[in-house]
């Protein structure tokens, strides 16, 4: 029997549990997790979903949304950016969007143990892998995205998907050894990217006015300590607004549930467990009966937008509280990224 998240005064195991089932029933029956039904399916929002299934036991419904991850990767390795009811609407690479399949696998091989599973999505992680590390430049950050018909890529690195693909690149280190298949290039590429995100900001575009830009270097694990404290500090009063969430970007009155959760991650993962159970506290009034979650709120107007209860946003309180809560087996997913090796070690 699955043990479901709980916080005390927040969330009980019963609403965590009926969360679950609300993702669940959003789930196409291709196995594909859409932003909500009858929208958009993009490979790192599928996942995440998938995740949370894990969290709350729903195995089958996970392994159904992994199996859609390994019949719908092209073979280059990659997924078409958006999906629409089985149509291809955005054919295009996402880097960050690729490499997130070995975070899900990982977390979900953690949760149940299934060495059949981690060996079956085995060729599927090393394929996406593969793919991304052509996206990565010569000073460590990776190209953000790339033309898939004619495979020219676009330059630019951005922060928050390069903090996201440190965490994978982890992981995929993690499933490679798991299943004794090492990749040390992919090794010295979580490092190098590691050395470029702490100590190289500048080479990446400029943080823009969204919060994501702000946390993700946390949420994703190469930024911690100090350093991670002090970041934190920088802009909290520019984005959080007390007892009702974050805002997903800095000048508008407008506060997400998934970034709200992200956030508490990554607080968490500096061990501000009390914070993060406050942010997470903050949100609770984006929570539908149905044990869903509204994407967000106008606090300047009190309504809701966008008008949708979206998948990625429930997951994120699900993955939030499974965190802080200590609860699955796959609970320190993000609290437990390594560093990577350093210039220094690499070199020795």
């Amino acid at each position: 029997m699955t043990v479901l998240p709980a916080i005390a005064g927040v969330l009980t195991a019963q609403q965590v549990d009926a969360t679950g089932a609300a993702i669940a029933r959003m789930q196409e029956d291709s196995g594909a997790l859409p932003w909500f039904p009858g929208g958009q399916t993009d490979p790192w929002d599928h996942i995440e979903s998938a995740m949370a299934l894990s969290v709350t036991g729903r195995i089958a419904e996970a392994e159904a949304a992994y199996e859609w991850s390994r019949r719908h990767q092209r073979e280059d390795g990659s997924w078409p950016i958006r999906t629409v009811a089985g149509k291809i609407v955005d054919p295009n690479i996402d880097s960050n969007f690729c490499s997130y399949i070995a975070v899900g696998v990982w977390h979900h091989y953690l949760i149940t143990g299934d060495t059949g599973f981690l060996d079956r999505m085995w060729p599927t992680v090393w394929s996406a892998i593969d793919l991304v590390m052509r996206f990565q430049r010569p000073d460590g950050a990776f190209r953000w995205a790339g033309d898939h018909r004619t495979g020219a890529m676009f330059d630019h690195a951005q922060i928050t998907g390069n903090a996201s693909i440190f965490q994978a690149l982890d992981c995929a280190v993690r499933i490679a050894d798991e299943i004794g298949q090492p990749e040390p290039g992919w090794a010295g590429a979580h490092g190098a990217l590691g050395d470029a995100i702490r100590e190289r900001p500048d080479i990446f575009e400029p943080p823009s006015d969204h919060s994501m830009d702000w946390y993700y270097p946390i949420l994703g694990g190469a930024v911690r300590g100090r350093a991670g404290q002090e970041l934190v500090a920088r802009r909290w009063d520019e984005f959080v607004v007390e007892g009702l969430g974050i805002r997903c970007v800095d000048h508008r009155p407008w506060v997400t549930g998934a970034e709200t959760c992200e956030l508490a991650l990554a607080v968490d993962a500096l061990g501000d467990t009390d914070d993060a159970i406050r942010l997470i506290e903050s949100i609770q009034h984006l929570r539908d009966p149905d044990g869903s979650y509204w994407t967000g709120l106008v606090y300047a107007d009190d309504k809701r937008w966008p008008v949708e209860k979206s998948c990625w946003t429930s997951a994120a309180v699900v993955l939030a509280a499974d965190a802080v809560s200590r609860t699955s087996a796959g609970h320190g997913i993000f609290r437990d990224v390594r560093p990577g090796v350093s210039a220094e070690e690499r070199s020795a």
